[in-house]
């Protein structure tokens, strides 16, 4: 099993973009789903979680411009993201929280920069 993650692309700071992830089956209604990202020369980071239940958790360097959230019914995870810095550029993963090695899909690429 791979996660999708799709959405990506170039945006001026202070634009705004939607990523979305996507498997197969149930996988992402039944678990805690995650959105993680890697900048250049940088470790991947954890930087948004929906629960089961639907509560959220943001890290601080995204917290309140990034919105998660899930669509049970079309198996997906969003992440609406706001207020685009530069400091926002990396590879965008989507994953279970915790982790699960095997489910690392390719990612999609943000790229902030005026």
């Amino acid at each position: 099993v791979q996660l999708q993650a799709s959405g990506g692309g170039l945006v001026q700071p202070g634009g705004s973009l939607r990523l979305s992830c996507a498997a197969s089956g149930s996988i992402l209604s039944n678990n805690a789903v995650g959105w993680y990202r890697q900048a250049p020369g940088k470790q991947r980071e954890l930087v948004a979680t929906v629960l089961n239940g639907g509560g959220t958790i943001y890290s601080d360097s995204v917290k309140g411009r990034f919105t998660i959230s899930r669509d049970n019914a079309k198996n997906t995870v969003y992440l609406q993201m706001s207020s685009l810095k530069a400091e926002d550029t990396a590879v965008y993963y989507c994953n279970l929280v915790p982790k699960i090695f095997n489910y690392w899909g390719q990612g999609t690429k943000v790229t902030v920069s005026s």
